[in-house]
């Protein structure tokens, strides 16, 4: 089974990214599922029940997403009803929605698919990932042995650790939230595909995804404004992941870092 997992797909230029270069990657690599993160395909910041559907129409199977999950309020009665649309399973109890969720292959084959949020240099009130990935892979027993976990935290660190902690468990844990392609893709000793971070989808001409410009002036007055998203240099980021159905266990896992031509 192979998967392509795409980056945090940032606003209008992130989506503009999938719909021109996603089918394409589909039919070269002969993929059998995408996983997305989408949780700033909103302008950047959230995503709405509108943006989710054209993703899905795109060939999107899951989306994930992370802290900005609540920041379109029109999300929120939606989530509920849309089970491929993921918000952080270490959310406290109560909170609409669903952390994990299966989703079949053409041929036949089911992938878990995961999503956490860190709490290191995030939001430290948030229940334990750690605890909450064994959650969600408690449900899956016995109805898949894949599993694809999206972290989406800040720490290089704590993404480490969760991909040691899981190794042999799971099929690949992926990193997502900062915004940057790391260089560190390996299959993990027991079989469990890692990358810190799978990057971003969106304007590199920017400062993760916001006008650099603006983010210069950020820095440098402290003064609160409104960010803007460029499209210029718009490249797609993510990893493909070989999956072997039976056991779980990853073969190959390659970053894939592709331009959108102007």
């Amino acid at each position: 089974m192979k998967i392509l997992f795409i980056g945090d797909i940032i606003g209008n230029p992130g989506r503009k990214a999938v719909s021109q270069l996603l089918n394409g990657l589909i039919d070269r690599n002969n993929l059998d599922l995408v996983i997305a993160n989408g949780e700033n395909s909103a302008g950047g910041f959230g995503i709405t029940p509108q943006i989710a559907e054209e993703l899905f129409e795109l060939g999107i199977n899951v989306i994930t997403t992370g802290n900005h999950i609540w920041d379109k309020k029109e999300i929120i009665p939606y989530l509920p009803t849309q089970k491929m649309l993921l918000r952080p399973a270490n959310y406290p109890p109560g909170v609409p929605g669903f952390g994990s969720t299966l989703v079949s292959a053409p041929s036949g084959e089911t992938l878990g698919v995961i999503n956490v949020n860190g709490r290191v240099f995030m939001d430290a009130l948030l229940d334990c990932p750690f605890r909450g990935v064994e959650k969600e892979m408690e449900k899956m027993k016995g109805k898949t042995r894949a599993i694809l976990v999206d972290i989406h935290a800040e720490a290089t660190s704590e993404k480490m650790t969760m991909g040691w902690y899981l190794d042999g468990r799971v099929s690949a844990v992926l990193g997502t939230h900062t915004h940057v392609q790391t260089a560190d893709e390996r299959i993990l000793p027991k079989g469990t595909a890692f990358i810190s971070d799978a990057g971003m989808t969106g304007p590199l001409d920017s400062v993760i995804g916001i006008d650099k410009a603006q983010a210069i002036e950020k820095f440098i007055t402290q003064m609160p404004r409104k960010f803007e998203i460029p499209h210029k240099d718009i490249e797609l980021n993510g990893v493909i992941i070989e999956i072997d159905a039976e056991s779980g266990l990853s073969r190959t896992i390659s970053r894939v870092k592709m331009k959108l031509d102007k």
